[in-house]
This record gives structure tokens, C-alpha cells and sequence, in this order.
């Protein structure tokens, strides 16, 4: 899903960036129930991923086509929710342009760290420098095996939501080209995002699934703390992808924070 479609004159328009290895398509749910309260829903492939297989996939990649995106579509006032991966895409934007834009940020089970090290304990569970160096290894070298893995932890039942299964996840992951999504995990491992979440200016709601097998709980409550204006809100049937796991109470949620800007 390269662009949106314009719905009506009134509401904020919605920016989604999906996570890794993902694809902007990931979001039709959230836009079919979304339209009638929105003025435009954007759901861009992020570079390296689905039908975007130009431009750069890393960060600073990603970046660059949000900002572009903003300009061209001469966006104002939007709720820019990023899931994973999208959600770092968001915190380099703040860090870079401000809330140019922007005027509030739903972060969808995410670290603003993703590697351990003394004194941080809240990035992806269980990883520090050494396993995500051999994580790196893995994917390069044997990405077609790694993509079951990949797809099962997204979700708190291994076998996938009602209407998006590990089965079409894995085949999306699989569609991708190994060498980008090396590429944006790389990236991915050394981005810090707190010093960002803590000066964010505009306000943020830390969303993540209670069962979520890639972060803590006590991960959102972090950012929820952390942000001059932040709250978390959990999902107690989910995992790493509260969207497509509870698609109405997050559509709801979307909603509610969006009213309340």
C-alpha cells in the first residue's frame, strides 16, 4: 500500500509505518475501519520492503521517505503510529524535523533500544550485543530458515491472528530480499531512541501486547514515564501485533487518542 486515499475534510490524517519485514498492506484492517473517522490514511511500504524495492532500507532511509511523504502531501496534524520498526522510523523523524507534521505518536511494541547492556535490560528479550551479532550472522547467512521464527513471534498464538496468520506472514517475510532486510536490522541495532522520547514534543501512547515475545511489558511503560506527555496502553490478547491480533479495540484506541489532541 504505496499511499492513502482521501475520505473527507474533516479529521487528522493517519500515517502507519508497519515493522520489519513487513509490508504498508499490513494496516488494511485499521484503514477499513478507520475511514469513516479520518481525513486521509497513509500506510507507505518503507524502503527495502513490499513494492518499495528502491531507495535506502535502513533508518536514515526510511526517514527521508516519511519526510518526503509529509511534504508532498503537505500533511499537517496527523497521528503517526509506527509498529516496530516504525516506530524507530518515527523517533529518528522527531529527532531529525521535529513534529513537522506530526501532532501525536502511537508507538506499537517497540525499544528505543534495542540491544542490553548494563543498565538497559528493555530492549528485544534476551539479547545482548553477542546474540544480536549472532542474530545478524543468522540472517545473512540462512534467511529462508529464519523466516518461520520471524513470523511466529509476532503473535501470542504461534499460528497467527484470525485474519492474518503466521503462514501469510511468513510468506511476506519470505517475499522480501534478504540483503535490505540485513540491511534495515542492521540499522535497526544501533539506533537509541531515549534521549528523543525524552524531549519528544509532542505526546506519545506506548501500545503493546501483554504477551508480546520480542519486548517486555515494563518496555512501554518506559517510554510511557520517559515522554514529557506519555501514556501505555496493553492488550491482553496480543502479542507483538496488537493491530491485527485485537483490529477493533486498536481501532478504537487509534481513535480515542486521536480525539483527545
Amino acid at each position: 500500500m504505496a499511499d492513502g486515499m482521501r475520505h473527507h475534510d474533516h479529521g487528522r490524517p493517519v500515517v502507519f509505518l508497519h515493522g520489519w519485514t513487513m509490508d504498508g498492506s499490513v494496516f488494511s484492517n485499521q484503514c477499513e475501519r478507520l475511514q469513516p473517522r479520518f481525513r486521509c490514511l497513509l500506510a507507505p511500504d518503507l524502503p527495502g520492503h513490499g513494492a518499495n524495492r528502491g531507495g535506502d532500507p535502513t533508518l536514515e532511509g526510511a526517514v527521508r521517505m516519511l519526510r518526503d511523504l509529509i511534504d508532498r502531501r503537505d500533511i499537517s496534524g496527523a497521528v503517526l503510529i509506527g509498529w516496530s520498526l516504525g516506530a524507530a522510523v518515527a523517533w529518528r523523524y522527531m529527532a531529525e524535523h521535529g513534529p513537522r507534521g506530526v501532532a501525536g505518536m502511537i508507538s506499537v511494541d517497540m525499544s528505543p533500544k534495542l540491544i542490553n547492556e548494563d543498565g538497559w535490560s528493555l530492549g528485544l528479550r534476551g539479547k545482548d550485543a553477542d546474540a544480536c551479532r549472532a542474530t545478524t550472522d543468522r540472517l545473512r547467512d540462512h534467511w529462508a530458515a529464519s523466516v518461520p521464527a520471524i513470523a511466529a513471534g509476532m503473535f501470542a498464538d504461534r499460528r497467527g491472528a484470525a485474519d492474518f496468520s503466521a503462514e501469510t506472514a511468513a510468506e511476506k517475510i519470505a517475499a522480501n530480499d534478504p540483503a535490505a532486510m540485513v540491511s534495515m536490522w542492521a540499522s535497526l541495532l544501533v539506533a537509541d531512541a531515549r534521549a528523543t522520547v525524552a524531549a519528544l514534543p509532542i505526546p506519545l501512547l506506548a501500545m503493546h501486547g501483554r504477551s508480546s515475545r520480542v519486548y517486555a511489558a515494563e518496555t512501554a511503560r518506559w517510554l510511557a514515564r520517559s515522554a514529557p506527555e506519555g501514556k501505555c496502553l496493553e492488550f491482553k490478547n496480543s502479542g507483538h501485533s496488537p493491530h491485527l491480533e485485537e483490529p477493533d479495540a486498536f481501532a478504537e484506541a487509534v481513535t480515542g487518542f486521536s480525539n483527545s489532541l
